[in-house]
């Protein structure tokens, strides 16, 4: 692999131990601005002030705090939280392995490339049988101070781990409001399930880039090379009257678009 390492650990599945590298599947693409000031162009600095008197708190002053009533605050110094930090390790424990279906997408959070440190067979191996099986490994591992819960799955021969939000971090489905009103008729399912079989493609992640990012990219290179570009206004469309002429613009649109045929 190419890309630098971030991290090194040990797979744990039962007694059997692979030592594996992270290496970061994603980067931060977003568009990073500078604070300058109007006079001088020069970066400025954020400081913590007192919002009564709006002086500056020296940093020897701050304190970390919790508000768990309003107005009234839990103080936590460092040292306390360096106590409560869980215990430094290397190792990523499996602890068992479920079907793919089992981990909701709404579940995933952030993806790591695992590769090989030293022992390339074991890795590979483990590899193909998670292809194989089509299974995935739900793991716990400590990395920089954090406790982790992921996911280990196979992809192309290589494994990825892909961090997992806590349980109570997820809202159920259950919580959202239940559906009031008549119910559908069969006219507005037919046009849905037509919709969705027009439109049926495969998933090319090259067609779905950062447009807002391109824009501002595209304004900003043009400003710096000392043209003066103008700002295209990006109009609204009209919302439709109702499902029916939402589901019917859709499809016209797809079809013209050259969407599949639907009998």
């Amino acid at each position: 692999m190419g890309a630098r390492a971030i991290w090194k650990g040990v797979l744990k599945i039962g007694t059997n131990r692979v030592p594996v590298r992270l290496y970061s599947a994603v980067q931060d693409r977003s568009v990073h601005f500078h604070i300058l000031d109007t006079n001088k162009k020069q970066p400025i600095k954020q400081r913590m002030v007192d919002p009564a008197s709006d002086e500056e708190v020296p940093k020897e002053k701050i304190q970390r705090a919790l508000e768990v009533d309003p107005g009234t605050f839990v103080v936590i110094d460092e040292d306390e939280l360096t106590k409560l930090e869980p215990k430094a390790s290397r190792d990523i424990e499996i602890k068992h392995f479920v079907p793919p279906a089992r981990i909701n997408h709404q579940w995933y959070e952030r993806p790591y490339y695992v590769g090989p440190d030293g022992d390339e067979s074991a890795y590979f191996a483990l590899a193909r049988a998670l292809e194989d099986k089509g299974r995935e490994g739900v793991a716990r591992w400590v990395m920089r101070d954090k406790q982790y819960v992921g996911a280990l799955n196979a992809k192309d021969g290589y494994l990825v781990l892909v961090t997992l939000r806590h349980a109570d971090a997820v809202i159920s489905a259950k919580e959202l409001p239940k559906p009031s009103g008549r119910a559908l008729d069969e006219k507005e399912i037919r046009m849905a399930e037509q919709l969705v079989a027009v439109l049926e493609d495969e998933f090319r992640p090259e067609d779905y880039q950062d447009e807002y990012r391109e824009r501002v990219m595209q304004f900003i290179e043009a400003k710096a090379k000392g043209q003066r570009p103008k700002l295209q206004v990006i109009r609204e469309k009209r919302a439709p009257a109702s499902l029916m002429d939402a589901l019917s613009a859709s499809l016209k649109q797809a079809k013209r678009a050259g969407g599949k045929a639907v009998a």
